[in-house]
């Protein structure tokens, strides 16, 4: 198995590793390539995770008419 760092990079849609793009162009690093293919669907999750969280709710979200 590879071993370093993995990342997906959101220029190219593709794996890579610590010596390829920019930072500021691609999530990780991740443990294993498979981890950084799923990238997008991780930041999905968390993203919807997030949105419905109650703890992060405001009060007066629902009254913006």
């Amino acid at each position: 198995m590879a071993q370093g760092e993995w990342y997906y990079c959101l220029d190219h849609h593709t794996v890579e590793p610590y010596e390829a793009c920019k930072s500021e162009s691609r999530l990780g690093p991740y443990a294993t390539p498979a981890d950084a293919a799923n990238a997008l669907q991780r930041v999905a999750q968390r993203n919807d995770d997030w949105e419905n969280d109650p703890r992060f709710k405001d009060e007066d979200e629902d009254d913006k008419d």
